[in-house]
């Protein structure tokens, strides 16, 4: 039988070839390095928005055979009983999918986040293709998830593919992967600011002039590719909103902002718990997409189908105020239960477009209630929505300027901004307070990865206290004398000597500002003192602590060198750790990123 593996391996030696061939005409030609990176961003954001027309079909496609084509040949009463199996059958697929490839966890904005953190920008293709095609089975048998997931993720394979096969240095391929993920929610939305935003906001966490140009270009172009094919908004119909009673709005914004918030909160919590059920489920395995779909279908026949849309096109115009206030009410709440079993439960695919439903259904439904109590205030529910799809996207996914770029490039409503201003920034502290983390930096810290946003930072959190400890500092004995104390320290590169007993323990250290000023005041008992009379306390790090939390440590206790302990349950001693040498070791780092 021939394995699978080997098509992907030719055309990663084809891509690698080409690359390294592009890679010496690029030399050769000694081009200049932004010019360069936004040639590359165009033309990732040209393959980015071949991926999304492509993904976008697929659903489609799904869509059509598990739902229409059945739906067709099927009664009103059957269609209920029928609704639900064909989730099962979707969710089982992807399920099925992604274990006969044996995927890990990740395939998502998340775990892009994670590769230019501390993987230097890199995402494996293959795997990324599988995930998307389990997504396209998903959405198009009525699963609750989004479809800009994957898309950015599959753009950020391929930004990554650009950068890796040309032989980059990790900072081009982090800043090629971001153009990748920025051309994917681009596409989606038809929101080339939002996509480059997005990308600087979240997947790099810097806003570096060295980003920005090639990832505006990478978002831009993807935008009109799509926009020609599917039209003005590929994913969102957001009907034309006229803004009226903007004093009425303006007036109940802090309060709208904070239920944004706190149901944010409720969506990040009820998103992982149902992850954690699935996870703790007794039985067969192949037990967890059928739960999850019969549950999620359920859902979808409740709605009448509303919940889930059809195909691509993922928020209909019912949810800007076009149904009973309670019903759309409801109906955010029956949208965050469906994602949250979804992708809990076997499912693939993003989260940003459901955040997206359930703002504009939860802020559809507060402005048909005010519709309703308070009818001469002119108030439209639409514009409540709009509002409202912002401030979800702020509290849960906790990216507020891509909230804002996003909501805005989708209405085209500037008298929206200050509303859009005051609601996204009420929702992000809310959410913050109720919940500590959000979707994407929840799914890291559940696999107990902390990222650091900035590339200083991240650089620092990605390096260890093993990689600068020095293990030849010089150390002084319990026992030892004024006089070795002294002689230690005329040895010492260092300010601070570490105290050890016989068994090498740390007991403490000696500043040189106490041996100081011991020697200038001397006293009677000065000759009986010995070391560990003289070690004060101070804060140790391991070798597993981050360069990151090192510096944090140094900088609250106003010293310039921290001992290293094997672990703080048995303290013994393994040697220093120098600013001098964590910023050496920064900037060794530094270097090769560059």
């Amino acid at each position: 039988m021939t394995d699978p593996r080997v098509p992907w391996r030719r055309l990663r030696v084809s891509a690698r070839r080409l690359g390294e061939q592009f890679t010496a005409l690029v030399a050769h030609r000694d081009w200049d390095e932004n010019a360069l990176l936004m040639a590359l961003g165009a033309l990732i954001g040209v393959a980015a928005a071949a991926g999304v027309l492509v993904f976008y079909k697929l659903i489609d496609l799904a869509y059509h055979l598990f739902v229409v084509a059945l739906g067709a040949r099927v009664d009103t009463v059957a269609h209920a009983i029928a609704r639900p199996v064909i989730t099962v059958a979707g969710l089982t697929f992807a399920w099925l999918l992604v274990r006969r490839f044996a995927l890990p966890d990740g395939q998502n904005v998340a775990d892009v986040q994670l590769a230019v953190a501390k993987r230097g920008g890199r995402v494996p293709f293959r795997p990324v293709v599988v995930r998307t095609i389990a997504a396209a089975a998903t959405l198009g048998s009525g699963g609750s998830a989004g479809s800009e997931g994957p898309v950015a993720v599959l753009g950020a394979a391929t930004g990554s593919a650009v950068g890796s096969s040309s032989g980059f240095p990790p900072r081009r391929v982090k800043i090629l992967t971001a153009c990748g993920a920025a051309a994917g929610i681009a596409a989606a939305f038809n929101a080339p600011f939002a996509g480059a935003f997005f990308a600087l906001e979240e997947v790099l966490g810097s806003f570096s002039a060295g980003a920005f140009s090639p990832v505006v270009i990478a978002s831009a172009i993807a935008a009109v590719i799509t926009q020609s094919v599917f039209g003005a908004s590929p994913t969102v119909d957001v009907p034309a909103t006229e803004i009226t009673g903007l004093l009425p709005i303006v007036l109940v914004l802090p309060v709208f902002g904070v239920l944004c918030g706190a149901v944010s909160a409720l969506y990040t919590r009820t998103f992982f718990r149902c992850d954690e059920l699935a996870k703790g489920m007794r039985g067969p395995p192949w037990l967890v997409p059928v739960i999850g779909g019969i549950t999620v279908g359920g859902l979808v026949v409740a709605t009448g189908g509303l919940l889930v849309g059809s195909g691509h096109l993922a928020l209909p115009a019912d949810l800007f105020g076009n149904r009973a206030w309670y019903f759309l009410i409801a109906v955010a709440f029956a949208k965050i239960l469906a994602t949250s079993v979804t992708l809990g439960f076997g499912g693939s695919g993003g989260v940003f477009t459901p955040t997206l439903y359930i703002g504009a259904a939860l802020g559809g439904g507060i402005g048909a209630l005010m519709t309703v109590a308070w009818p001469e205030s002119g108030v439209q529910a639409s514009t409540f929505a709009l509002v409202g799809m912002a401030g979800l996207v702020a509290g849960a996914v906790r990216a507020p300027l891509t909230a804002m770029f996003m909501v805005y490039e989708l209405s085209h409503a500037y008298e929206l901004v200050p509303p859009l201003m005051v609601v996204t920034v009420i929702a992000y502290v809310t959410a913050k307070r109720l919940a500590p983390y959000g979707l994407y930096d929840g799914w890291l810290i559940r696999r107990g990865e902390r990222l650091a946003q900035g590339a200083d930072r991240a650089l620092l959190e990605r390096r260890s206290v093993r990689d600068a400890v020095d293990r030849s500092a010089v150390v002084v004995e319990a026992s030892g004398s004024l006089q070795a104390i002294v002689s230690a320290a005329a040895r010492a590169r260092l300010t601070t000597l570490p105290v050890v007993d016989d068994e090498g323990k740390l007991l403490g250290v000696i500043r040189y500002e106490e041996l100081r000023t011991l020697l200038l005041d001397r006293g009677t008992l000065a000759s009986l003192l010995v070391a560990a009379d003289l070690a004060g306390p101070v804060e140790s790090v391991t070798p597993s602590h981050s360069l990151r939390d090192a510096l944090r440590h140094m900088n609250a206790c106003a010293i310039d060198a921290l001992p290293v302990v094997q672990d703080d349950a048995s303290q013994r001693y393994l040697g220093m750790l120098s600013r001098t040498a964590l910023l050496a070791d920064y900037e060794r780092e530094l270097a090769h990123d560059v």
